[in-house]
């Protein structure tokens, strides 16, 4: 009889994954020498090298930006007078803003290159014998805080615009009292150096007045002033009574909410002894 032979299948053993393997093969056991000694880096002076820390609150600043920083801080911890803080609270409301410089753009005055050209042709219809009328002067914003004031005292400006970050301040600080003396509607304007320098073609302006507009603009004008002369002028008894800044910092609010806290538990404990005795 023939023997039966069965066969034997060897099963094989699933390699490795490759994440595993590659990890396998990339990190083998490393040989420490044992004449080398670990040793606890040393951070104090004249040690190791320093880690590397966000040394943000270290940095030299340029002095412009340190000046700044000061300045917004003594603004908030030292008491503001009203006349002051009028300048730092009290502003014009963005959409009233947007309509203000809406008008104000629109009487901007001429630019250089608009005046050479006028004053070529002026110059070319003389040369050729052509006698012109004297033209009216248009209607465009006068800018400056002399100019400005001169308008106010002579009763002649019909809306004031004067910007809030004026520096220095007593530059425009007399200007509210006087258009509230005077009954000229005023505003002051958040940010408003660079927009009153936009619309005067200026690098910078302090105070613009408007003394006439076309009558299609009149409209528009005369609700702007009734919205001013709401917000500003009907309100100077209550803003001129509003001081500002007072604001401590962190540091010293928890040393005074610790003092109170003493001063509680002394107290306490004196109320214990005394009744106590009693």
């Amino acid at each position: 009889m023939k023997k039966v032979t069965k066969k034997v299948r060897v099963r094989k053993v699933a390699p490795l994954p490759s994440l595993v393997a590659n990890k396998s093969a990339k990190d083998p056991k490393k040989i420490v020498d044992p004449l080398i000694q670990k040793k606890a880096k040393n951070f104090a002076i004249g040690g190791d090298i320093q880690p590397k820390r966000d040394l943000t609150r270290f940095f030299r600043w340029p002095r412009y930006i340190r000046v700044q920083r000061q300045r917004a801080i003594l603004l908030e911890r030292l008491k503001i007078p009203p006349t002051i803080n009028q300048f730092r609270s009290g502003f014009l409301d963005r959409q009233t803003a947007t309509q203000l410089f809406r008008l104000f753009d629109k009487y901007r005055p001429e630019s250089k290159k608009a005046k050479r050209d006028r004053q070529k042709k002026e110059a070319e219809s003389k040369a050729s014998g052509k006698e012109s009328a004297p033209s009216k002067r248009p209607p465009v914003v006068r800018f400056g805080v002399n100019t400005v004031t001169t308008l106010v005292e002579q009763k002649k400006a019909q809306l004031v615009a004067i910007a809030a970050d004026v520096e220095p301040i007593e530059l425009v600080l007399h200007l509210p009292s006087l258009c509230r003396k005077m009954g000229i509607p005023y505003c002051v304007v958040r940010g408003g150096r660079s927009r009153l320098g936009h619309v005067t073609r200026r690098k910078g302006c302090s105070a613009v007045a408007i003394t006439s507009v076309a009558p299609e603009d009149r409209l528009s004008l005369t609700k702007l002033v009734e919205v001013v002369r709401t917000n500003f002028n009907d309100r100077f008894d209550e803003i001129r009574r509003q001081w500002g800044g007072g604001i401590l910092g962190a540091k010293s609010r928890a040393k005074i909410t610790k003092l109170e806290k003493a001063k509680a538990k002394e107290l306490g404990q004196l109320q214990s002894t005394g009744a106590a005795i009693a």
